[in-house]
C-alpha cells in the first residue's frame, strides 16, 4: 500500500469513530502525527539519496513541531501497519525501531521503548489488532502476538501470546477475550 493508501486507511478508521472530514483532518493531533509520520517513511524508504536527504531534512523539522504541537513522538524509522488510530494525543513515544501491525489503537500516555540487558534488551514487536490502553509501557525485546488488548496502565515487559488481555505492574494475562470489540 503507498502512502495515500495508508492515509487513508488512517483516515476511514477515524471515521468509524465518529469523526468527520474537517474536524478529523483540521483538529484530531493523532490523525496529524500518523500522517506527518506517514509521509516522513515514505522518504526514509526513498531509494534516491540526495532528494531522500534533503526531504529528511524538512521531515525532521515537521515531525518536531508535530510532537511539540501534540506530544506524540513517532520516529520515520518506526515500522506501522495500515489502520492506526491514537484516541488521544499527547505523551505517546514510539522507539524509533519499534514494529506496529495493522489495525492497532493507542491511546494517550503509552510507551514503547527499549530495555533490558544482554539478549532481552530490544524493543516490542507488537502484532494486529492490539488495542494498547492509556498510560501503558511495553519495553524490551518482546512480542506482543495478535488480537491483544492491553490494559490502562499496564506494564508489559514479557511476549504475550493472541488473544490476551493484560493488566497491572507487571502486566498479567487476566483473560483470553482478547481486543475485540475495542477496535
Amino acid at each position: 500500500m503507498n502512502v495515500f493508501g495508508l492515509i487513508k486507511s488512517d483516515y476511514k478508521k477515524y471515521k468509524k469513530y465518529g469523526g468527520i472530514f474537517f474536524t478529523i483532518v483540521f483538529f484530531t493531533q493523532g490523525f496529524w502525527a500518523i500522517a506527518q509520520y506517514r509521509m516522513a517513511h515514505s522518504v526514509y524508504k526513498m531509494r534516491f539519496p540526495v532528494l531522500k536527504q534533503l526531504l529528511q531534512i524538512v521531515m525532521l523539522f515537521w515531525q518536531k513541531i508535530i510532537e511539540v504541537t501534540t506530544g506524540i513522538s513517532i520516529p520515520a524509522s518506526v515500522s506501522i501497519g495500515h489502520s492506526f488510530y491514537i484516541g488521544h494525543f499527547g505523551g505517546i513515544i514510539l522507539n524509533a525501531k519499534t514494529i506496529i501491525g495493522n489495525n492497532c489503537n493507542i491511546s494517550q500516555g503509552v510507551t514503547i521503548g527499549v530495555s533490558g540487558q544482554g539478549n532481552n534488551r530490544g524493543v516490542p514487536k507488537i502484532g494486529d489488532n492490539v488495542y494498547i490502553g492509556a498510560n501503558a509501557v511495553l519495553a524490551g525485546n518482546i512480542i506482543i502476538e495478535d488480537n491483544v488488548l492491553i490494559g490502562a496502565c499496564s506494564l508489559v515487559n514479557t511476549s504475550v501470546v493472541e488473544n490476551s488481555v493484560m493488566l497491572g505492574v507487571p502486566a498479567v494475562k487476566v483473560s483470553e477475550k482478547g481486543s475485540k470489540g475495542y477496535l
